[in-house]
């Protein structure tokens, strides 16, 4: 054989040889992405598991969109309910979100606070997936914060409270800064946000029922007494919703200035959240201290217990 032969069948043996081990890769790559996909199909399939309970119910909110999804933020992770029975734990995070607000339009769009499952503080974060998974956004003032009340401004969904060892902190910008808006002098429990103007906040309190009417810097006193939720109908900001000691569970057609109340039975269980059917507003929920859920489909007139 010549030198010229031996060369080309070298250059082809070669050539073999790099080919196979290019295919030969190609499959185990192929193998590895079939496999990957299964997984991710795999975990799709685990993002809502079923759970027989709510434990220590820290929020609650309807589907902006499909108002047969009720979230409730709990001690141990975000749950759903679906169509007023099936109740599922949202992702795998079981952390504490003790505050806990929707976007007022993006369903998807979700902001908490609270504890990590493994102790500490999680700062201000947010949920891209409707829960699924979250992201810190920052720590806040002071922080990494833990913010035990939180609110949205529907008027302007950049505009987020959070209350935090005695201070209202506001953020403009989606929760990327925050500012203090406020010392307050009385503990906070709830904040509602007027759904037309963004200056006016509401904050329940020990104390009695508070409004500002400059986005937090300053407070005065609409209702005596301890006042553990008030809420304000997405379509009317003179109407609100609210559950007190004095007056239990009571509504007001004027902003506050007066009150009428509902004769409602919770079973002596105290309401602590509250939040609006966007696509109608005469159907209500309402989640208690002890983790009941109760429904009303005639602007609170009267209530069924759902769950």
């Amino acid at each position: 054989m010549t030198k010229n032969k031996i060369y080309i069948v070298g250059f082809i043996v070669i050539i073999l040889a790099v080919g196979f081990f290019f295919f030969n890769s190609k499959s185990q790559t192929d193998s590895i992405n079939t496999q990957s996909s299964s997984n991710n199909t795999q975990s799709s399939s685990t993002e809502l598991a079923p759970v027989n309970s709510i434990t220590h119910g820290h929020g609650l909110a309807v589907d902006v969109e499909d108002s047969s999804k009720v979230y409730i933020a709990t001690h141990h992770g975000l749950l759903v309910l679906m169509n007023d029975k099936d109740l599922f734990k949202v992702g795998s995070a079981s952390d504490d979100y003790m505050g806990f607000s929707t976007h007022p339009t993006n369903a998807k769009v979700f902001f908490s606070s609270g504890h990590p499952a493994n102790g500490g503080n999680i700062g201000f974060q947010k949920s891209d997936d409707s829960g699924l998974s979250w992201k810190k956004v920052s720590s806040g003032v002071k922080g990494p914060v833990d913010f035990h009340a939180m609110a949205v401004s529907p008027a302007n969904p950049n505009l987020i409270y959070g209350w935090y060892q005695g201070a209202l902190q506001r953020a403009t910008d989606e929760g990327k800064n925050w500012e203090i808006a406020s010392n307050t002098n009385f503990p906070v429990v709830n904040l509602s946000a007027d759904p037309k103007n963004e200056n006016i906040v509401y904050a329940s309190s020990p104390q009695g029922l508070m409004i500002s009417i400059d986005k937090g810097s300053t407070w005065t006193k609409l209702l005596d007494g301890f006042v553990s939720v008030l809420v304000v109908n997405p379509q009317d900001s003179q109407k609100l919703l609210s559950y007190s000691e004095p007056q239990k569970l009571a509504k007001s057609n004027d902003g506050g200035k007066t009150w009428e109340k509902i004769n409602a039975d919770f079973a002596g269980e105290t309401p602590l959240f509250i939040s609006f059917n966007m696509q109608d507003q005469n159907i209500i929920y309402l989640l208690t201290d002890k983790n009941s859920i109760y429904k009303s489909t005639n602007s609170a007139l009267t209530w069924n217990k759902v769950l």
